[in-house]
């Protein structure tokens, strides 16, 4: 089962997501933050894809990104972010996002996202 990291530091949203990914045959895991996404990423589980929030406290959801590709994760990263900047998009990509979603997002292309990427 293809396992999830979703970083947000709303947990409705967490909810809401692992609402929609449990369901659709992934296993999903949680942090509020960049940090503790980090933390999680270093353990022995395997992260098959994250999901990460733009906007927490702490470490933010871009400068998580800039220590995944710097510590050599190969794991892709969609960005789920209120944000529409395409400079903030163009500094994503540099880190390795491979997706940018813009909230509200939408059930059916977030999903056809994931498969798309994980190739399931």
């Amino acid at each position: 089962m293809p396992r999830i990291l979703v970083i947000d530091d709303a947990k409705t949203m967490r909810d809401t997501l692992k609402d929609l990914l449990i369901p659709a045959g992934f296993d999903v895991l949680e942090a509020e933050n960049g940090e503790k996404g980090l933390e999680v990423l270093g353990t022995q589980q395997p992260i098959d894809l994250v999901i990460s929030d733009l906007n927490m406290p702490g470490m933010d959801g871009l400068t998580m990104c800039g220590h995944i590709k710097e510590q050599g994760y190969n794991t892709p990263v969609f960005m789920l972010t209120t944000q529409t900047s395409p400079d903030l998009k163009a500094k994503a990509k540099e880190f390795g996002v491979v997706a940018w979603i813009v909230k509200p997002h939408k059930d059916d292309i977030l999903l056809g996202g994931i498969r798309k990427v994980l190739k399931l």
